[in-house]
């Protein structure tokens, strides 16, 4: 069922790698056992444009996974009254709309929180209702699939199996999806999926499957490599090889982005030492030598290069700021201290001490 289960998937969409197909197959699979796992994970479908797949894939899953409950633009309210202690598994088309800027992702913070809360049993949201204003419970745990333009919040990608989707080639052909026509074949193997994994909930329940990997990734990846378990044949081992390449995937995705902050501490110490490392440097003066600098992204980062608020931003996650400083000849301007940069420098980008040469020990007569 679950080579039937993947090989319908391919029929309609064209996903970036087999081990996509492996994941996309399993994390349908595990929300028929939804109640057996301690964590629910998300599947992150995102694309860096239109016409990828995203809602294809969406509609796919849609008609092949446990009670799916479906929304484009919901209110965070809506959703957790929707969730129940048999959890419904929750789909999110155009996910950009509440996330894809911050001022929106700002005003969605709430479904973000839920989003997150909900990956992990035993996190309800509380509120107060009734005329009496007493205190609910809302439970939270879902299995969810997200599906948007664009990278999710980092909580979110964090908490998500990713499947990034790519617009098909010239020669990549799949079927059309047709909801009167197709829809019927889908909810037949929805339901032989429930027939056989049903039995297994408490078998499910007790799993401890070998990981090859840990922390986060582990919590998120368990129930995928328990279905697979419980599937034999070839699908433990697809299961976790698709684990593997695909968490390191986006463990280089996130590195190739944080590095971008760790390139400009580097590039900003160069220039604090190009100065005479003086105990301040004008924002205007910083942003002039990073943006002259060819070897650098610097001067292509926008269309003027890096702005202020670029440098602003950039720095943020590492606590610096500008501040007004006062320069040679009492002038008052924008700029950073260079003891603002001293303890990042220390964390992320160490210069490195020579190492001394051992003193050779002098021979000695038998």
């Amino acid at each position: 069922m679950l080579t039937e289960l993947r090989e319908q998937i391919r029929r309609y969409v064209v996903l970036p790698s087999e081990e996509a197909f492996t994941a996309v197959t399993l994390w349908v699979a595990a929300t028929h056992l939804q109640t057996a796992w301690q964590h629910a994970p998300r599947l992150a479908v995102v694309g860096p444009a239109k016409r990828c797949g995203k809602s294809r894939l969406l509609d796919v899953i849609t008609e092949t996974v446990h009670d799916p409950l479906i929304t484009v633009n919901a209110s965070a309210a809506a959703v957790f009254r929707s969730i129940t202690e048999t959890p419904p598994t929750l789909l999110v088309d155009e996910a950009d709309t509440l996330f894809g800027s911050a001022k929106v992702a700002e005003k969605n913070e709430e479904m973000r929180g839920l989003l997150n809360a909900g990956h992990q049993r035993n996190r309800p949201t509380l509120r107060v209702s009734g005329p009496n204003h007493e205190v609910s419970k809302f439970p939270t745990f879902a299995m969810a699939a997200l599906a948007g333009i664009g990278d999710l919040p980092d909580t979110i990608m964090d908490r998500s199996v990713v499947i990034r989707m790519r617009r098909r080639r010239p020669g990549e052909k799949v079927a059309e999806f047709r909801t009167v026509r197709d829809t019927p074949s889908l909810h037949a193997l929805r339901d032989r999926l429930l027939a056989w994994l049903t039995p297994l909930h408490a078998e499910a329940m007790e799993l401890t499957p070998a990981m090859p990997v840990e922390d986060r990734a582990a919590d998120t990846w368990e129930p995928l490599i328990a279905v697979a378990d419980l599937g034999g044949g070839p699908w433990p081992g697809l299961a976790r090889a698709a684990c593997l390449a695909m968490t390191q995937h986006e463990a280089q995705q996130d590195q190739d982005t944080s590095g971008l902050g760790i390139r400009l501490l580097v590039d900003i110490r160069r220039a604090f030492t190009a100065e005479g490392n003086p105990p301040v440097i004008r924002t205007s003066r910083l942003l002039d030598i990073l943006n002259k600098d060819d070897e650098t992204p610097w001067p292509e980062y926008t269309a003027n290069g890096l702005t202020p608020r670029g440098l602003q931003l950039l720095l943020r996650d590492y606590g610096i700021s500008s501040a007004n400083r006062r320069f040679h000849g009492d002038v008052q301007a924008k700029g950073f201290a260079r003891l603002q940069f001293a303890d990042s420098w220390a964390r992320y980008c160490p210069e490195s001490t020579p190492t001394a040469t051992p003193t050779p020990k002098r021979a000695t007569g038998a």
